[in-house]
């Protein structure tokens, strides 16, 4: 990468970062495209040679190397393995990013076929790749659709098996994780106020309206529609903010 000039390496770090080709694949496209990124995307899709193949032997030594010994699962233990070889923290909000590309079921679980078909669609077989693979699954969450998904994925990856809605104490730590990407100025005062006021397990509705409503309403509320279609319980929080002095009574 040393010896282009820095427009070139400019596209190939975004390339290489939307895309997650090795930087031999990106070359590649950008070159056969005369440099430009739109050229070199439709080069990529529309060969899937040019796509990372995976050896489903060294997939099924990777899933082996952090199987349970007692199941035939990656539990927490295998997890704080994994995170371990990756150099990653397992509190990283890039593991929800890595369960979601895995449609893991439970949080720190992963059947067999979440783990190698997830790593198979990101042309994942080593670690090696996996963690170069990192900063690519990080850059998703800047992407406001991809961030959506994974926000909605979060709420059935977290509950408890069996419920329908997500404890109090767990939605407010995911909330805190998901929110500090988002950076959502009034994630804090949510959650007090949720243990003040409502102090009640957390619906899959009130979960996904409440993004909305981050996304949607400006940091002194002054688009806030007390008369819109949002839920009581957003309503009340507005009230609370309030009451509070953290936005001004208009």
């Amino acid at each position: 990468m040393h010896k282009l000039g820095r427009g070139h390496r400019e596209k190939l770090q975004q390339f290489i970062t939307i895309t997650g080709a090795s930087e031999k694949v990106a070359l590649q496209a950008l070159k056969s495209s005369d440099w430009h990124l739109e050229g070199a995307f439709d080069v990529f899709y529309s060969q899937p040679q040019l796509q990372t193949n995976t050896d489903s032997r060294h997939l099924e030594e990777l899933y082996n190397r952090y199987k349970d010994p007692c199941a035939d699962m990656i539990l927490a233990d295998g997890i704080s393995i994994l995170c371990n070889d990756l150099q990653v923290d397992p509190q990283d909000i890039v593991m929800l990013v890595v369960s979601w590309h895995m449609k893991a079921a439970t949080m720190c679980e992963f059947s067999k076929q979440e783990f190698t078909d997830g790593l198979e669609t990101l042309g994942i077989d080593s670690l090696e790749k996996f963690r170069e693979k990192i900063p690519f699954m990080r850059s998703e969450l800047k992407d406001e659709q991809k961030f959506r998904e994974i926000y909605n994925f979060a709420f059935g990856w977290a509950k408890e098996k069996g419920q329908k809605s997500l404890a109090l104490d767990t939605a407010i730590g995911m909330w805190q994780l998901l929110f500090a990407e988002k950076q959502w100025p009034f994630v804090d005062h949510w959650c007090q106020f949720l243990q003040a006021r409502h102090n009640k397990a957390i619906s899959r509705d009130t979960w996904s309206q409440l993004l909305e409503f981050a996304r949607a309403v400006d940091s002194s509320l002054t688009n806030y529609d007390a008369e819109g279609a949002w839920p009581y319980l957003i309503d009340e929080f507005v009230e609370y903010l309030k009451e509070n002095g953290v936005i001004q009574k208009s």
